[in-house]
Formats: structure tokens, sequence, C-alpha cells
């Protein structure tokens, strides 16, 4: 589908659907390998499925309210749903973030998190992976719905440390102009998180086994308890899409009632990179990753990390 945004911009939307996924071998139920990065001396929580031989490596930033290891590594029995294990098996080196107050890295000393601490941790990270993988091309960045604004944050603060961002279940404005917020209270709370909200985001039971509810529901309230706090939102307005100069695609499910394709042309238009790219799954909704469409958001996003740039001939 050719959808052509204004005068300046013809999107190529790619429909890309395999409902073959759900048939998908079962992956190994092995735990990720663990790791601990400092970050301005706060230990940082990081997952990873390395293959031998990687060709390309990422970093994973989940969403609001669930940490990395439900959101990218969710096991459930007889079916392929974890997002690392399946960019491993294409030659990918995955890392996955929790973030300050998410999973196993423990909250800020405030009890919050900031949109610019979270973007100096992820740095960080970047910094390390890259370390442990000199001979490759730097990593890119994938975020997942909040994790998608502060995937946007790193790559207009530190170009230098992506090959490319993929905005996932997030679709940017062009700018922001958020009002600062009044400060929050000195105690952070800690509001316990439901298996309602964590089986909120599936609305397309099309493409979703009940298994992978139940095993998304589980694993996110064993690894999320507590809601994560964040505070200074008036920070995102340094984003303006002009700064982003990484290669960028977009990519969510048609179902997405957070995503819109108009927004996504406007954002696509102004951008300062020249390499653009929006995908979006039919019948796919918020989790796309999860659903059927696990093998077509998951090879989406392996060929525009691993695509070949120009040639000389």
């Amino acid at each position: 589908m050719v959808a052509r945004i204004g005068a300046v911009l013809s999107l190529l939307i790619m429909m890309v659907w395999t409902l073959g996924s759900a048939a998908s071998a079962p992956q190994a139920a092995t735990p990720p390998q663990r790791f601990t990065v400092p970050a301005d001396g706060h230990p940082m929580a990081v997952w990873a499925r390395v293959p031998a031989a990687p060709r390309a490596a990422i970093l994973l930033i989940h969403g609001r309210t669930w940490s990395s290891r439900p959101d990218f590594d969710l096991q459930v029995s007889g079916l392929k749903r974890s997002v690392m294990q399946s960019l491993s098996d294409r030659g990918i080196a995955a890392y996955a973030i929790d973030l300050r107050g998410y999973g196993e890295t423990p909250r800020d000393p405030s009890g919050y998190n900031t949109p610019s601490r979270a973007a100096a941790d992820v740095i960080e990270v970047l910094k390390w992976i890259a370390a442990r993988h000199p001979g490759l091309e730097r990593p890119a960045l994938l975020g997942w719905s909040n994790g998608g604004i502060v995937a946007q944050l790193v790559a207009q603060r530190a170009p230098t440390r992506v090959s490319s961002v993929t905005l996932f279940g997030f679709t940017p404005e062009t700018e922001y102009h958020l009002a600062p917020s009044p400060p929050p209270a000195k105690v952070a709370p800690k509001t316990r998180n439901t298996a309602e909200g964590a089986a909120s985001d599936f609305v397309t039971p099309q493409v979703t086994p009940p298994s992978v509810i139940k095993a998304f529901v589980a694993a996110a309230l064993a690894s999320d308890p507590i809601f994560a706090e964040w505070k200074d939102d008036h920070e995102w307005n340094e984003l303006k899409a002009e700064r982003l100069f990484a290669p960028v695609m977009l990519i969510h499910g048609s179902n997405d009632a957070g995503a819109s394709p108009a927004a996504a042309g406007e954002f696509l238009s102004a951008v300062g990179s020249a390499t653009r790219s929006y995908v979006v799954l039919p019948i796919a909704d918020h989790c796309a990753q999860l659903e059927d469409t696990h093998e077509a958001f998951v090879s989406a996003v392996a060929e525009f990390i691993t695509r070949p740039g120009p040639v000389r001939r």
C-alpha cells in the first residue's frame, strides 16, 4: 500500500503477515544470560541471548509498565514467543535492559525515573554492548511503547552510539510541548500491578492464544509486582523529528489503538534521516511481538537492522 502524506513523502506501508508463526518450533526454556551494567553507580540489569557468531547486535527497551523479560523473552509452552531468542536464531545478539524500578533493576534512590535518567542509562548499556562486540557495527536500538520515546531520546542525544532506531507500538509527534508537572510526592508510591492490567493490551483474539495471555500475566506480575514511577515528563520536549538522524523504522499492529498512520507519515516526513521505513502488521495489536504475528515482527526488525547499505560498483 502506498500512502502519500502531503507532497513530500510517499510511504510504502509494508503489510507483513505470517499466521504460521503459531506453529513454529517451541523454544528451549533455558534462561537468558544476566549481566549487571553500572550507570552512574546504579546497577542496571541487562539480559542477553547471543549466538555463537553474531552478525549484528540490538538493545531492546521495554514499555511503561512491564520489564524486559515478559516483554521480550516470554516463555509459552508449545509456542515460540521470545523476541530475544528469535533474534538470536537469526544471528543477532539480542540484549534487553530493565530500566530503573523495573524487573531486576532497583528503583532510583529518588524513587522515580525520568526521561533524562533513562536515556543516560541506556547510553551506558549501549557503550557496554559495543565493547563486547568490537567487530560489529554499533548496536541497533528498539523501544516498545514508552520504550520507543526513550529510544528516540537516546538516538537524538547519542547518534554515534546507535546504528538504527526502531520505534514499536509508539507513534511519535514531530515535536512536544509538555508543561512541567507539579512536583511529585517526596516518597514515591508503591502501587501494586494487577492481572487485569497485564492482560489489557491483548485485544485481538484472532492472533492471541489464551496461553500467551496467561503466560504474559504470570511473567509480568512476577517480574514487576510494583508499578514503576516516573516524573519530569516535560523533558520529552527535547524530542524533535528533525533532530533524529539515525536510520529509523516505525512498526505497529494495525489494531493498535495508540498508533496513527497519519501521524507516522508526518513524523517520517520530518525526520532528519534519509533512511526511513514504516511497517504495519495486519490484525496485530499493541503486543504484536507476542501474538501470532511474532515471526512477522521479528523478521521485519531483523531485515531492517541487517539491511545492506549502498554498494559502489
